[in-house]
């Protein structure tokens, strides 16, 4: 964060990505898009990106199985094992992918402010070559920015569960 408290999208420290945006919507329904299989379809993943979910089972222990459907045709396996969720407003994972390359911890927290919500995204990688792995190959940062733009685009359409 900057002096100003301006959220600032990029690398933090020397593992560390942060991501974060304004949403224009309530913390009840952000924080609902976020607990359902059926609403992650429709905006989890960069601009392109759809998924498939295999199992969604959201509670401390539980996992979320699913494939990321890349636009040029990839399929990106991933798994996301859920470690701490506080209701409204915090949810804790650890994220893993394809062969288990990297595997990194990820806090999500949903701040409300005057009927929006701040969400920001903290992923931190066992090493810096892990975080710069995904921030070169994967597009991380881009991917996670794009991410949030499609959960705003989702939770302002009353119609999207």
């Amino acid at each position: 964060m900057e002096a100003t408290g301006k959220a600032v999208d990029g690398v933090l420290g020397d593992r560390e990505i942060v991501i974060s945006r304004l949403i224009a919507a309530p913390r009840e329904r952000v924080w609902k898009a976020f607990t359902t299989a059926e609403a992650l379809a429709h905006w989890w993943g960069p601009t392109g990106f759809t998924i498939t979910t295999r199992s969604f089972d959201f509670r401390v222990g539980g996992d979320w199985v699913f494939i990321m459907h890349g636009p040029d045709g990839h399929d990106y396996p991933n798994w996301i094992r859920f470690t701490r969720i506080d209701e409204p407003s915090r949810m804790d994972h650890d994220h893993g992918g394809d062969s288990d390359r990297v595997i990194f911890r990820a806090v999500i927290t949903l701040d409300e402010l005057e009927g929006k919500t701040r969400v920001t995204l903290h992923s931190t990688f066992e090493t810096m070559e892990h975080r710069d792995l995904v921030v070169k190959e994967y597009g991380a940062i881009e991917g996670g920015q794009q991410t949030l733009s499609r959960l705003d685009e989702h939770v302002s359409n009353p119609q999207n569960p």
